[in-house]
């Protein structure tokens, strides 16, 4: 996990979401990546609302 206050690993990969009508800012999408020796392994990017494809349990089966 990283920190990321001012979007820009965010902006980068194209997961931004601009929630500034909330009074919010730009926030990044929910997501799960594995990334081994600097290669993006897996992407699981969640629809908004929902809690599947980031669990752990979902990123520990693409381990396996």
């Amino acid at each position: 996990m990283i920190a990321d206050g001012s979007a820009r690993f965010t902006r980068a990969l194209g997961l931004e979401q601009d929630l500034s009508e909330r009074g919010m800012g730009i926030h990044s999408q929910r997501y799960a990546m594995v990334v081994e020796d600097s290669v993006v392994k897996t992407l699981n990017l969640e629809a908004p609302g929902k809690f599947e494809v980031n669990s752990a349990e979902s990123v520990l089966a693409t381990l396996g």
